[in-house]
């Protein structure tokens, strides 16, 4: 398992970068470049568990670790969904339990820095590269409107 990790400069305020990650409408924008329709079901509370969805009910079952608002949202990756169900551990499955994916937000003088650090396989580093890139940019598009 590779941490992968991009950054990028948005000129806006982080509790505007903070409510565009994190919103339903905004959030299916930005997460549409990895998989078209992907959303996410959670009451986005430290410690309680988030689904993060594909329409057809493919996904990552996992918990978010840690949250400071505004600033940190840590998710650790604990099973795959698949059909709308929790699967079982197996050996496909086992190289992806315990991935962490993570967001921060610093901000200086009306600049915003969005770091997101995702753990990754090795057949995934290509993948996550590009759609990551085009994620925040799709989050800075949003955040300088």
């Amino acid at each position: 398992m590779k941490t992968l990790t991009f950054k990028i400069e948005i000129n806006a305020p982080k509790e505007k970068v903070w409510s565009l990650l994190w919103g339903d409408a905004t959030y299916r924008k930005w997460a549409a470049v990895f998989c078209e329709g992907t959303y996410a079901v959670s009451d986005w509370e430290e410690g309680s568990m988030i689904q993060f969805l594909t329409p057809n009910g493919e996904g990552m079952h996992s918990v978010i670790e840690k949250k400071t608002e505004n600033e940190y949202m840590a998710f650790k990756h604990l099973a795959m969904i698949k059909n709308f169900e929790i699967e079982p551990v197996d050996p496909a499955t086992q190289e992806w339990i315990g991935a962490t994916e993570t967001y921060s937000l610093t901000e200086v003088n009306g600049i915003t820095v969005l770091e997101a650090k995702v753990d990754s396989t090795d057949k995934y580093v290509a993948f996550f590269n590009d759609a990551f890139v085009e994620a925040l940019s799709i989050i800075k598009k949003l955040s300088e409107e």
